[in-house]
């Protein structure tokens, strides 16, 4: 108690963080994840408007290449185009300038790279794994 008021949601609060800590090797990344579902489920956005909302948001930010990462996956099931990308970049750009604009620009196809780079190892691992399993007797 503390000021007479009973303090349940403290040791909840340590078992939960506990957990936590225990559940996870990502606690970081489970956090950010945690994070993105609770603002999908807050917003009444529709997907594509919602991840041109957060690419707009990430390019004032100037975020790093890893976090446009997270949106690629999002944003081709959205079947966002190139174009609506540049658009948004386009309607952005007066208001966080040229700099915030090409940095994104940058960081964005250095994230299409991670994503198309990615997609390659796993399409030749697979191709060896099958090709493994054909040549056993």
């Amino acid at each position: 108690m503390v000021n007479g008021v009973a303090r349940v949601g403290s040791a909840q609060h340590r078992k939960a963080e506990t957990d936590m800590a225990t559940r996870s090797d990502t606690p970081v990344l489970d956090t950010l994840a945690a994070m993105t579902v609770d603002s999908i489920e807050r917003c009444g956005l529709d997907e594509r408007t919602f991840i041109l909302t957060r690419l707009a948001a990430l390019a004032a930010m100037d975020a790093p290449a890893i976090s446009y990462l997270a949106h690629v996956g999002p944003a081709i099931k959205a079947n966002l185009t190139a174009e609506q990308l540049q658009d948004v970049l386009v309607a952005i750009a007066p208001v966080v300038g040229t700099a915030r604009v090409m940095s994104a620009a940058t960081h964005i196809t250095e994230a299409l790279g991670i994503t198309i780079a990615l997609a390659e190892a796993e399409a030749e691992a697979m191709a060896e794994a099958e090709a493994q399993s054909r040549s056993k007797p």
